[in-house]
């Protein structure tokens, strides 16, 4: 690999001028072996065959070039800002920190996912006092080389939760992505309780008895939450003109009704093929997580993403909460034939960007961002090699 592509304007954004030549560019229906890409204005105008003779401004000796990848759901600034109990680290520390991974992985544009909930259960600590800093963190960070957005998460059985998330709503433009969860155990992602209670033993110590006695107690005690549930869902259908409203971990053709009759667009990371196959029929976009997709299944025992990809039911790939596993889990698809190298490029970049409504990004298009993502194609797992991105300006 040549010095020009290592050191291509790294970690500086490139110029607003230039082209990219010699490689291989993963367009939406197919590999282009020979292209360049010229960007003018921060925006691409072309993307051909390489002319025998005509030069570049970086060569790019042979390598993928994939679209920045587009992350609709990270929990991973959670486990940055919090690596150990205890060790609570300054929220832009942890961004800075974190922003080095999303690079590294190829990612240009991420959605935090910010929980607006009062809960300890699942071993990290959520509060709405957090959930605010998180967001103000955000706001205020400067444009970069990754584009760093908010996922709103509303624990639909939190009081707190939903009169702040009402507050922080009203004050943020339209089209704001939101994520309404319950994960009361019985349903949803923990449908079957006794993953829950596995979870609860070997992430907190806890007996087999403790943890059937502690998943009673709070199940009982979101029970008594029911009325806030109601609330929070006639408060999302009236809301869901002005927001893009995603429905988390739906388990049934029923859930997914409910979703589009409260005005929902997005079925994210649902459980069952049943869910999936609702959720395509509806026309929603599909999320997976790339955790599900590298593993071969839930770690809960619920669908699995290489069956739904392999169904043609997925639409988009989320990170859940490991950056790294994004291109993995695409290069992954292709190598088993569950997806053309394309549509498995496509599920990290072009269906996420559908899904935050994105229309300018996510496809070696002319006339979107130069999100340009290098790749050395390597067997079992790609390594990224350069990022060109005009910066996280949104």
């Amino acid at each position: 690999m040549s010095s020009a592509i290592a050191e291509a304007w790294t970690p500086a954004a490139p110029p607003a001028d230039y082209v990219l030549g010699h490689v291989r560019a993963v367009l939406p229906d197919r590999v282009l072996d020979d292209a360049r890409i010229v960007v003018r204005d921060n925006r691409i105008v072309a993307v051909e065959e390489h002319p025998a003779g005509i030069g570049s401004d970086v060569d790019g000796q042979g390598l993928l070039c994939v679209p920045g990848l587009v992350d609709t759901h990270s929990d991973g600034l959670e486990n940055e800002r919090l690596p150990r109990p205890g060790a609570e680290l300054p929220i832009e520390f942890a961004m800075l920190s974190f922003e080095g991974k999303l690079r590294a992985a190829g990612l240009t544009t991420v959605f935090h996912g910010v929980g607006f909930e009062e809960s300890h259960g699942r071993g990290i600590p959520r509060t709405v006092a957090a959930a605010e800093r998180l967001c103000e963190a955000i706001d205020a960070y400067p444009a970069g080389m990754v584009d760093h957005r908010i996922l709103y998460r509303l624990d639909v059985r939190s009081p707190e939760g939903l009169s702040a998330l009402r507050r922080r709503l009203d004050a943020v433009p339209d089209g704001a992505l939101v994520s309404h969860e319950d994960h009361t155990p019985g349903q949803g992602q923990y449908a079957d309780r006794e993953y829950y209670e596995r979870y609860l033993m070997g992430r907190r110590g806890m007996s087999e008895a403790e943890a059937r006695t502690h998943v009673d107690e709070l199940v009982a005690e979101r029970d008594g939450r029911l009325d806030v549930r109601e609330e929070a869902m006639a408060w999302l259908e009236q809301r869901s003109p002005r927001i893009r409203l995603l429905g988390h971990d739906p388990s049934s053709a029923a859930e997914i009704g409910e979703l589009k009759a409260r005005g929902g667009a997005v079925a994210e990371f649902p459980t069952t093929v049943e869910a999936a196959e609702a959720a395509r029929a509806h026309g929603f976009p599909v999320v997976m997580g790339a955790p599900n997709i590298l593993r071969g299944r839930s770690h809960n025992g619920n669908a699995s993403g290489r069956e739904l990809v392999g169904r043609g039911l997925v639409t988009a790939v989320a990170s859940d909460y490991l950056p790294s596993g994004l291109l993995a889990a695409a290069m992954l698809l292709a190598e088993e034939g569950l997806a053309a190298l394309p549509a498995a490029v496509g599920l990290v970049t072009s269906g996420p960007a559908e899904v935050a409504g994105l229309t300018d990004r996510g496809s070696l298009a002319p006339g979107l961002r130069p999100d340009l993502v290098l790749v050395e194609p390597r067997r079992p797992w790609p390594v990224v090699r350069s990022v060109l991105s005009p910066g996280g300006a949104r």
